[in-house]
């Protein structure tokens, strides 16, 4: 199956950049979101993209409108997904709200129609059980930001068939990253591995070890990271490391990503990060 038309879920932090990769791939692709603020929103963070590109001298003002031409936006999935060849979900990290939606596309979309959530955190076969259609239903987990990241992880349930893991990857690889096949499991490969050493930081806080501010530090230049734990954490939201943590401790049964502390404190007070201007660091 060739896929041509793409369906983006979610104009959020995650589902704008999605698009414009997808759009940038040269695909003709609807962002959809449930208010057309959002869509906005959007729009504007790619453009504003864009633009830094053209300034830089990473692309021409011709190749970045053309960009901008095959998005497409939509406030209702019938018109966003009606004739889509792929559908990649990057809404709320809320289960329940993940199901319902894809049980609509699920009557709404083609019966070739691939689904993909975005999910960091979130059981895969789970969702994939709102639909009729397990065989054509995986993972597409992407970083922050997608259009500056290579890695895409391809996650597969035991019902996913071949087919659809060799479309996604091909599709992966069309798009300009490095895609990393994995089965269902709590984290995946990347987040597991992120949640342990990140937790561990955060830790070292709580114990009066170091400050946060040499804690990230230390991490950066030891070890060339571009962020530190405290740094990654306000880029992220509190409310998603929280997430993410509280998942994998339920799921594995393991003290290694218990939620520390001082970020339940931080989530308790509000302080998120970059999107609330104020999480460990403050932000203009």
């Amino acid at each position: 199956m060739e896929i041509k038309k793409i369906c983006v879920l979610g104009a959020g932090l995650m589902g704008h950049g999605i698009a414009q990769v997808c759009a940038q791939g040269g695909f003709e692709v609807t962002l959809e979101d449930i208010k057309e603020e959002f869509l906005q929103k959007g729009l504007d963070r790619i453009k504003k993209f864009l633009d830094g590109s053209v300034a830089r001298g990473k692309t021409t003002q011709e190749e970045a409108e053309a960009v901008l031409g095959r998005i497409t936006t939509a406030t209702s999935l019938e018109e966003a997904a009606g004739d889509a060849d792929l559908v990649m979900e990057a809404i709320v990290e809320n289960m329940e709200i993940k199901k319902e939606t894809f049980r609509q596309l699920d009557k709404i979309c083609p019966e070739h129609t691939i689904f993909a959530t975005n999910t960091s955190y979130q059981s895969v076969t789970e969702i994939a059980t709102a639909t009729n259609r397990p065989d054509r239903f995986m993972g597409m987990h992407w970083f922050n930001p997608p259009q500056v990241m290579r890695g895409i992880e391809v996650v597969k349930t035991e019902r996913t068939s071949p087919e659809t893991v060799a479309i996604i990857t091909s599709l992966c690889q069309q798009l300009g990253k490095e895609p990393a096949i994995c089965h269902d499991s709590p984290g995946f490969i990347a987040n597991r591995l992120l949640q342990a050493w990140r937790t561990e930081g955060l830790r070292l806080y709580d114990e009066n070890v170091a400050s946060f501010q040499d804690i990230d530090k230390a991490l950066k230049t030891a070890y060339g990271f571009r962020m530190g734990p405290f740094e990654l954490a306000d880029l992220a939201g509190m409310d998603v490391v929280m997430a993410g943590n509280e998942t994998m401790y339920n799921e594995l049964r393991s003290d290694v990503f218990k939620p520390p502390r001082c970020l339940v404190m931080k989530f308790r007070a509000g302080e998120l990060g970059r999107k609330t201007g104020k999480g460990f660091y403050e932000y203009k």
